[in-house]
């Protein structure tokens, strides 16, 4: 039998921060995402139109506030918070209408995942973009 000791070397990721970061996108509060956000955050991004980097809070905030600030309808659909080993794993999906950067004026759906590695703010984000997708009709 081999009994298998916890390593305590590396703290395991506290779903609280992920929570706010989550309740700042949902209100749009981007001053408090930032608040979220160790001061040295390291962000890549795989979007549709290609990878993207950027470090520091005003810049990981800014790349949130040109995605989500403008539309004039927003709904969050769903969201979760968990891990993956020693990664907070945040996910969310929303509703835009219209969308941002001229994709269209009908209503849009967005899903993100992300991996984080966090304590009590997120230090490195890891993010998967679905883009912004028109929404199929919806039947009565």
């Amino acid at each position: 039998m081999t009994i298998v000791e916890e390593s305590h070397t590396n703290p395991l990721p506290r779903w609280s921060v992920g929570g706010i970061f989550l309740e700042a996108l949902a209100q749009r509060d981007f001053n408090r995402l930032a608040a979220t956000l160790e001061s040295n955050v390291r962000f890549r991004a795989l979007l549709p139109p290609g990878p993207m980097e950027c470090q520091g809070p005003d810049a990981v905030t800014e790349a949130f506030r040109s995605w989500f600030g403008e539309p004039n309808e927003f709904e969050l659909v769903d969201a979760t918070v968990g891990e993956v080993g020693q990664r907070l794993h945040l996910s969310w999906r929303l509703r835009v209408r219209p969308a941002p950067f001229g994709i269209g004026a009908g209503w849009h759906v967005i899903e993100q995942q992300a991996y984080a590695d966090a304590g009590d703010a997120i230090a490195f984000i890891d993010l998967l973009c679905s883009g912004f997708q028109a929404e199929a009709a919806r039947r009565s």
